[in-house]
């Protein structure tokens, strides 16, 4: 009988077979290990490459996408506009909230000055571009003065801000001439993502390869840091769907006695399937019956949220740069922390409807760069960071339903 492995299951086998293996031999003969992880690395840091070539071309056309998706969502009328800056300002929230406290959480377990250089080494010498020296000097890069150069060096924060002017800009440009660009940019993403595809389907080798490299050179340490990175995202997770309560609560002027109940179908859901997606039959039943929502109202915000609110999105992106900071000793700056909570906004309303995996690269390495930490070890925390996925979702649909409180409140007040 042949048994079938989704792509989840072959990367997590990938990783565990590289990390037993390379445990294994470095407990028995450490010069040999050595060696074998000398021989091996190369073909994880193909698998590394392969991923970020198409970082840029990727982020460009996700941003100018994103933007006009966004514009013709609130050109739809007065519910919608009001849902997006709800959305917004949610977003925002959680990724502030997580600037602020994931260094405090991390600082809590002990750091292994040689995790540096072995994360170092796990994609070679990639490694992202210095962080400013000053506040000065931090504004002044925002904004690129070659948008071309900047994408040719892989400055991710000042090629964000250019494919934000692009993608207004086309909101200015007349429709046809709007949309035939829209077109040739949904078409440069989906070839990446193709790629990408592509690229994925060899993800267990390329796993083995780096994590069995770090392993058989470094030993336990490696894996408690990447322990210690799952943990903390798991509870960046709860935290934040813990706060949509006292948001539904103060904003959204539910009473958590009603409101709690009728998140449990969603949330069930959701812990079940780790799709919002299939949750949103659930949101719009308790929405509709158990909170009594305007159905008018629900049924255009709940899918909009399920789009676009993906609260956990940021909070991850944020979580992984902190992370790496952490690993290789660097304190970060408030100008550091915020500036990449800011743009793990950008970047989770950017990469709307697309698989996390597809994207982790894309979404992950400009918010890690703009925050000045190195970005080799992003190839190792991809094939761990499925493991919390059902946290994840659980706070999306959380959110989601926050969101369509606080937008039927204020839907109310109007009519009132």
């Amino acid at each position: 009988m042949r048994i079938r492995m989704n792509a989840t299951s072959r990367v997590l086998l990938g990783l565990a077979l590289g990390a037993v293996a390379g445990l294994l031999l470095a407990a028995y003969d450490p010069v040999t290990a050595a060696q074998a992880a000398h021989a091996v690395h190369p073909i994880g840091v193909l698998w590394l490459n392969g991923l970020q070539m198409t970082v840029v071309p990727l982020v460009l056309a996700l941003i100018v996408i994103g933007v006009n998706t966004a514009s013709d969502a609130a050109a739809s009328g007065r519910v919608a506009r009001r849902a997006i800056v709800v959305f917004i300002v949610l977003l925002t929230g959680g990724a502030l909230f997580t600037a602020a406290v994931a260094p405090n959480v991390f600082s809590l377990f002990p750091h292994d000055p040689a995790l540096r250089a072995t994360l170092d080494s796990a994609a070679g010498a990639v490694t992202a571009g210095a962080a400013p020296l000053d506040w000065t000097e931090a504004v002044s890069a925002i904004i690129p003065s070659n948008a071309i150069m900047a994408a040719a060096q892989s400055a991710m924060l000042p090629l964000v801000v250019f494919a934000l002017f692009l993608g207004f800009a086309l909101m200015r440009v007349a429709p046809e001439r709007r949309k035939l660009l829209l077109d040739f940019f949904q078409a440069i993403a989906d070839a990446m993502i193709v790629i990408v595809r592509w690229v994925l389907a060899v993800a267990p080798l390329g796993v083995f390869a780096l994590i069995f490299s770090v392993s058989a050179r470094s030993g336990i340490s490696m894996l408690s840091a990447l322990g210690v990175y799952v943990l903390v995202e798991c509870l960046m997770y709860l935290a934040v769907t813990a706060l949509m309560l006292p948001v539904a609560l103060l904003w959204g002027g539910e009473r958590l006695r009603r409101f709690v109940p009728a998140l449990v179908p969603p949330q069930v859901v959701a812990f079940s399937t780790q799709s919002s997606l299939a949750s949103l039959p659930a949101m719009l039943e308790s929405a509709d019956e158990r909170l009594g929502y305007p159905r008018q109202v629900t049924s255009l915000v709940l899918p909009m949220a399920v789009t676009l609110c993906r609260l956990t999105s940021p909070v991850q992106y944020v979580t992984s740069a902190v992370f790496i900071a952490w690993a290789f000793g660097i304190d970060l700056t408030s100008t550091q922390l915020i500036g990449g909570a800011l743009l793990a906004v950008v970047i989770s309303l950017g990469s709307v409807g697309l698989p996390g995996a597809v994207v982790f690269m894309a979404t992950n390495l400009p918010v890690a760069q703009a925050m000045g930490v190195p970005v080799s070890p992003l190839g190792l925390m991809l094939a761990v960071d499925t493991l919390p996925d059902t946290l994840a979702t659980l706070g999306n649909v959380t959110a989601d339903m926050t969101a369509t409180s606080v937008v039927v409140r204020q839907s109310r007040s109007d009519a009132a």
